[in-house]
C-alpha cells in the first residue's frame, strides 16, 4: 500500500532522520507484502507479516518523535519537511496498529455464500469490526489532508501526495466494505424476506449505465438463502402509454419521456437511482410484484465471476467459460440463434451462473476481488427502495448515484446507441482527460479528449444484430456521446475530428451536459474533443465516470500542480 514512500535523504537532517527513512523504506515492503497475504487468505504469514510491519512502522514514530525531531520541526527552513515526514509516520503506524489487525483476522471464507446461504449472523459481527477500521483509516486521511504542502521539498511532497492517494484507495475499500457489511445482512432477509430485480445490462446496445435492460430475474432472499422465483425479459413489458412517471423538465429536455415509456430506455440517464425506480414501476405494473430494491450486472462482470466459479453449463447452448462470456452473449448468440432461442438462453445462462455462484465451492478471495474489480468499473449497480438503505450507500459507485456536489472534479462520459442496433459490442473507446489553466473562483480548465475506434465487420452480421440502421449504412455505428461537466461546471466548445462541432446541450443534477452525435464507420475511429470548466473551490486530480462497454476503456488523467503551489 505504501510502495510511493521511497523517501529520499533530501531536506532531511541528522542521524535520526536516516533512521526514519529506513524504517519507512522497510514499511514499505512490508505493507505490499501484507496486502497480497490479506487478499489471499494466507492468515499465518499475514500475521508475521503484520508483526514485522509494526515494528518497523513504530520504529520510524519513534525516530521521528524525540524532542530533537520535535525541535527541527520548528525551524524555519527544514520544519515543514520534519513536519510531513512525521505524520508520515504516524500515519502508517497507526494503520499497522489499528486497522491492519482486523483486516489479517477477518475470515474472509464467512463473507461468501456457503451451500447456497450467506451467514447473516457473521455478517453483523464483522460490520463491527470493519466500522472501527474505517474510521481509523478515515481518521488518519484527514490528519495527512490537513498536512500543508505548498512549501515542502519535491521528494517529501511526492511521498505525501502518493500516501494520500493510496489512503484514498484504502478508504474507498473500506468504507464500501463497512456500508455492505452493514446492510447486507437486511438486504439478505435477516429481519424479514426480501425480494430484488435482477437485471441484465447488454452493452451489444449502449445505454449510459452500461447497456439496454434485457433479461431480468426476481430473486428472493430469506435469512441468508438466495433463490431465484421467475425469469422475464424487457421486451415483454411493452410500452407505456401514458408514462409511467412524470420526468423532471431538465430529463424530458435530454431524453424526451423515453425512459418512462420504453423499458429499454430506462437508462438513457447515467443516474442509476432514475432507472431502478422507473423499471419497479414497470415490472410492478406488469406482473404484480412489487421488488425491495434492484441489482444492476453485465456480461463483463460474469466473465469475472467465472473465473471465480469456473466454467458453466447452459441448457439449450454453449457452456459459458470466463474468457468467451462476452463474445457468447453478445456476439454469437445473434448470429446462431433466433430472437426466441436468444431470449430462452439468456435465461438459463442467468439461472446457470447465479446457482454456480451461490453453490460452487470458491476460492473467497477470486470471489471478492471479482466483486471489487466490477464494482470499481461500475459493472454491478444496487438500488435500494427503503430510503434508509439507500442512504448507506451514499454516493459510493455501486449505488450509481451522480452526485450533484463534489470535493474532487468527475467528468461524465455516457454513452446511448443511436442505430437501434446491437453493434456496441465492436466499440473499442478511449478518453484523456488533461487538466489545464486555473481560473477565478477556484475553477480549473479541463480537456477532455474521447475516442470511439469500431472494429465491426462490412458484412456477415444478422438482422437482429443490424438492427434499425438509424445511421444508413448499417454497418456504421452510430453513438449519442454525453459529455457531463464537473458538478457546478460547464461545457465550453467541442471538436469532432478538429473541425467545431455545435452539440446538443442540457443539465442534469447540477452539471452541464454537451451531446454529440458520434458515427463511426467499420474501421474507422472518430475523435470529439471537449473544453470543459470545474465547479467553485474544488480540488485534486479530476475523474472519469464512464459507460462500461463491452471492451474495457483505455483511459489517461493528466494532472497539474494545484494552484496554489
Amino acid at each position: 500500500m505504501v510502495g510511493s514512500l521511497l523517501l529520499t535523504g533530501a531536506g532531511w537532517v541528522g542521524f535520526r532522520g536516516w533512521q526514519a527513512r529506513a524504517h519507512l523504506l522497510n514499511a514499505a515492503g512490508l505493507a505490499r507484502e501484507l496486502s497480497a497475504q490479506i487478499v489471499g487468505g494466507d492468515t499465518v504469514r499475514a500475521q508475521r507479516t503484520l508483526a514485522a510491519l509494526q515494528e518497523q512502522a513504530g520504529a520510524a514514530r519513534d525516530a521521528t518523535g524525540d524532542p530533537g525531531w520535535w525541535l527541527g520541526q520548528r525551524s524555519p527552513y527544514a520544519g515543514d519537511d520534519l513536519g510531513a515526514v512525521r505524520q508520515i509516520a504516524v500515519a502508517i503506524d497507526d494503520l499497522a496498529r489499528r486497522a491492519f489487525p482486523t483486516l489479517v483476522g477477518t475470515d474472509l471464507a464467512t463473507l461468501v455464500p456457503k451451500e447456497g446461504r450467506l451467514d447473516v449472523g457473521r455478517l453483523r459481527a464483522v460490520s463491527t469490526e470493519l466500522a472501527d477500521v474505517n474510521t481509523v483509516v478515515r481518521e488518519t486521511r484527514n490528519r495527512l489532508d490537513a498536512v500543508p504542502t505548498a512549501d515542502l521539498v519535491d521528494q517529501i511532497r511526492t511521498a505525501l501526495t502518493g500516501l494520500r492517494a493510496e489512503i484514498d484507495r484504502l478508504a474507498g475499500l473500506t468504507g464500501a466494505a463497512d456500508q455492505g457489511a452493514r446492510v447486507l445482512p437486511s438486504l439478505l432477509g435477516a429481519d424479514g424476506r426480501r425480494t430484488y430485480l435482477l437485471v441484465s445490462q447488454n452493452p451489444a446496445e449502449l445505454r449510459a449505465t452500461g447497456g439496454m435492460f434485457g433479461a431480468y430475474a426476481v430473486i428472493r432472499a430469506d435469512n441468508g438463502r438466495v433463490e431465484m422465483v421467475t425469469q422475464g425479459a424487457a421486451v415483454d413489458l411493452e410500452r407505456f402509454d401514458p408514462p409511467v412517471a412524470t420526468l423532471p423538465a431538465e430529463t424530458r429536455q435530454l431524453y424526451t419521456d423515453l425512459p418512462a415509456i420504453y423499458p429499454a430506455d430506462v437508462n438513457l440517464t447515467p443516474h442509476f437511482p432514475t432507472a431502478a425506480k422507473l423499471y419497479r414501476e414497470m415490472v410492478r405494473r406488469r406482473t404484480g410484484t412489487t421488488v425491495d430494491g434492484v441489482l444492476a450486472v453485465d456480461p463483463v462482470a460474469l466473465s469475472y465471476l467465472l473465473a471465480a466459479t469456473g466454467p458453466v453449463t447452459v441448457s439449450g447452448g454453449p457452456k459459458l467459460a470466463s474468457d468467451t462470456v462476452v463474445r457468447t452473449l453478445l456476439s454469437d448468440t445473434y448470429r446462431t440463434m433466433s430472437l426466441k432461442e436468444q431470449d430462452a438462453y439468456y435465461a438459463a445462462a442467468a439461472a446457470a451462473v447465479f446457482d454456480a455462484f451461490l453453490a460452487a465451492k470458491v476460492n473467497p478471495k477470486a470471489i471478492l476481488s471479482a466483486f471489487d474489480r466490477s464494482i470499481a468499473e461500475r459493472r454491478i449497480l444496487f438500488w435500494s427502495a427503503r430510503s434508509g438503505e439507500q442512504r448507506i450507500f451514499g454516493d459510493s459507485r455501486v449505488s450509481g448515484i451522480l452526485p450533484e456536489h463534489e470535493t474532487v472534479p468527475s467528468v461524465g462520459v455516457f454513452l446511448n446507441d443511436g442505430s437501434g442496433a446491437k453493434l456496441g459490442y465492436y466499440l473499442k473507446p478511449t478518453a484523456q482527460l488533461t487538466v489545464g489553466e486555473c481560473q477565478e473562483e477556484g475553477r480549473r480548465q479541463l480537456r477532455l479528449r474521447f475516442s470511439l475506434h469500431s472494429s465491426a465487420p462490412t458484412s456477415g452480421l444478422t438482422r437482429s444484430v443490424l438492427g434499425l440502421g438509424k445511421a444508413g449504412d448499417p454497418y456504421t455505428i452510430r453513438t449519442l456521446v454525453y459529455v457531463f461537466s464537473p458538478a457546478g461546471g460547464a461545457v465550453m466548445g467541442a471538436r469532432i475530428d478538429g473541425a467545431d462541432a455545435a452539440l446538443g446541450s442540457g443539465t442534469e443534477r447540477r452539471r452541464q451536459v454537451g451531446v454529440a452525435n458520434v458515427e463511426v464507420p467499420p474501421g474507422a475511429t472518430r475523435t470529439l474533443d471537449v473544453d470543459l470548466l470545474t465547479g467553485r473551490n474544488t480540488a485534486g486530480t479530476p475523474e472519469l465516470w464512464l459507460t462500461p462497454t463491452a471492451t474495457p476503456w483505455t483511459t489517461q488523467v493528466v494532472s497539474a500542480p494545484s494552484c496554489n503551489q
